[in-house]
């Protein structure tokens, strides 16, 4: 996992999870407590709000990037960019100020003028956006979007068929599109990724962001620091039935589990109770990694095979054997002792372990090895329990 520097900061797997607090001055933003357009006021809010609170990092934003809003010209934003720089050359506190922007343009003049990074919502669908950065040697999150300065986030909006094939495009799905997503147009080498949570199209569902949330670990394919937008989202309040106002408890929940899953940096407008979130989840966090007479060794923290799949594909290595990598283990009770010869037998021939206890049994081995003792398990009552938990 490659570790990005902004201003000095450091994050990725080496560093504690980083917060991102949110100020805009841009007012038609729809979040409120968070709007500001005088820079005394907008820096009081970031020094006792954001930075006091636990902020790594303050992502100011010129516009709301809201769906049913028109979008900003280049022009427009750089209007008020002045707001934006007063606001941070008032601030007492110690923070990175990131700028966020479509355009290489605009990220040049913030970046010019007292800004440390980029926040670029549309994913390099500016094409000078990944030169900009690099000249200017900043850290850049890119969220995962089609090449489109005008629809950000709005990844099945992309014509994949044309971008990857029409094989590909067939069977891809969401997560898989958000994926590639993020690997057009390049990565600099201060990229963080962001899978782009949130109601970016009216075409995304839900489903879609709980999804891409189940295989966050995917995203660690990219080798690079993941953000994660995930504050208040709709995707979490609707599991608890909750509105905005009530929705911090899910965020915090969800925010530990991202971490754990992988995440590096976590974009929030909670910033106190965001950041005791996720040093839970970190502190629960089993990912080792050791350093010896040059040679580096990686917990890759892999679940799925897709997750496996993902980093045989950064390394150049044959992906089929993916399954190969991924173990899971079961504890089976109530086979008679019939059942429990024949299942010995299977998973010998499978390559399965299997000890009897006293009480039970357990069953664990490799996803091939299971897929193979599926299909060799007699179609009987007794094994239907145990065949249907053991397909992968």
């Amino acid at each position: 996992m490659q570790t990005v520097e902004a201003a000095g900061l450091g994050i990725g797997d080496d560093h504690p999870p980083r917060i991102m607090g949110v100020l805009n001055v841009s007012e038609e933003s729809p979040y409120d407590p968070s709007v500001y357009d005088d820079p005394s006021e907008a820096a009081a809010y970031v020094d006792e709000e954001l930075v006091a609170e636990g902020a790594d990092i303050v992502d100011i934003g010129l516009e709301s990037a809201n769906k049913r809003l028109d979008v900003l010209t280049p022009e427009q934003e750089l209007a008020r960019l002045d707001t934006a720089v007063e606001t941070i050359e008032s601030v007492s506190g110690d923070a990175v100020f990131s700028i966020e922007t479509r355009y290489a343009e605009v990220a040049d003049a913030a970046l010019k003028r007292g800004f440390d990074m980029v926040n670029d919502i549309c994913g390099f669908a500016d094409p000078e956006m990944p030169a900009v950065c690099r000249e200017h040697d900043a850290a850049v999150a890119k969220m995962a979007s089609p090449p489109d300065l005008a629809r950000p986030g709005a990844v099945e909006e992309t014509d994949w068929e044309a971008a990857r094939s029409p094989e590909w495009a067939e069977r891809a799905d969401y997560v898989d599109e958000i994926y590639a997503a993020l690997e057009q147009n390049g990565f600099t080498d201060k990229t963080i990724v962001d899978p782009a949570f949130g109601g970016w199209s009216e075409e995304k569902t839900l489903e879609d962001d709980r999804e891409t949330f189940r295989r966050l670990r995917e995203f660690r394919g990219h080798a690079r620091p993941i953000l994660v937008s995930i504050n208040r989202k709709n995707f979490l309040k609707s599991v608890a039935d909750r509105s905005t106002e009530d929705a911090l408890p899910v965020s915090l929940a969800a925010t530990s589990m991202a971490v754990e899953r992988g995440a590096h940096v976590v974009r929030t407008h909670d910033v106190a109770e965001t950041r005791d979130a996720a040093l839970v989840g970190e502190a629960f966090t089993e990912r080792s990694r050791v350093v010896r007479d040059g040679v580096t060794v990686s917990e890759l923290d892999v679940r799925r095979p897709m997750e496996v799949a993902r980093h045989l594909e950064r390394i150049g290595a044959d992906g089929d054997a993916s399954e190969a990598y991924v173990g899971r283990v079961f504890e089976v009770n109530g086979l008679d002792s019939e059942s429990v010869d024949e299942l010995l037998t299977v998973a010998e021939r499978a390559g399965l372990v299997v000890r009897v206890g006293e009480s039970g049994l357990l069953v664990g081995g490799r996803l091939d090895a299971l897929r193979e003792a599926t299909a060799r398990l007699p179609e009987t009552a007794a094994f239907e329990p145990l065949a249907e938990a053991l397909d992968p």
